[in-house]
């Protein structure tokens, strides 16, 4: 079941985002985050009007994803970002595909023109996803990140979505 995340879930998707961070090149960051930055980030999610949803299967959230806004300035306010998380015992299973599905469908229907993925070039299971699903590499930025004592290269994927009826400047 995909559901709107609520702040009771906070300690699971701390759990698989951790995993992420310390384990897989997929976060570009060193140090675990705590539960308080994960509340902040929650809350400032809610502020700024962006969903959280949680994929929860027999009682456990086992993946989360959200999106948010690609870039600060104005003119990028049709493009967002995504994020897909899927806990470690539970890949391969459909739910991370659900999960990006359900970005999909809701960014249409709020009017996004296009969703951006970067992803860590050499994770090829979030590439065959994303492409399975539409997404089209865009460019490759190469020696981006340092993690793991090698160099990174993240992939930049790209789904176009029908976008707003009356795009605005304003």
């Amino acid at each position: 079941m995909i559901r709107f995340a609520d702040e009771n879930d906070l300690e699971a998707i701390l759990t698989i985002y951790n995993d992420a961070i310390l384990n897989t090149t997929a976060v570009y960051t060193y140090v675990a985050k705590t539960l308080e930055e994960r509340q902040q980030w929650f809350h400032k999610k809610n502020e700024e009007g962006y969903p959280l949803w949680v994929y929860e299967h027999d009682g456990n959230v086992v993946g989360y994803a959200t999106y948010g806004s690609f870039r600060s300035s104005p003119a990028y306010k049709y493009t967002i970002e995504h994020s897909v998380y899927v806990h470690k015992d539970f890949r391969k299973h459909g739910f991370g595909r659900a999960l990006l599905q359900t970005i999909i469908d809701d960014a249409n229907a709020k009017g996004y023109a296009t969703i951006v993925a970067g992803i860590d070039a050499s994770n090829t299971k979030s590439i065959h996803l994303h492409e399975k699903l539409g997404f089209v590499l865009s460019g490759i930025v190469h020696k981006v990140g340092y993690k793991f004592g090698q160099w990174l290269d993240l992939a930049f994927y790209e789904l176009q979505l029908d976008g707003p009826k009356n795009p605005t400047e304003g």
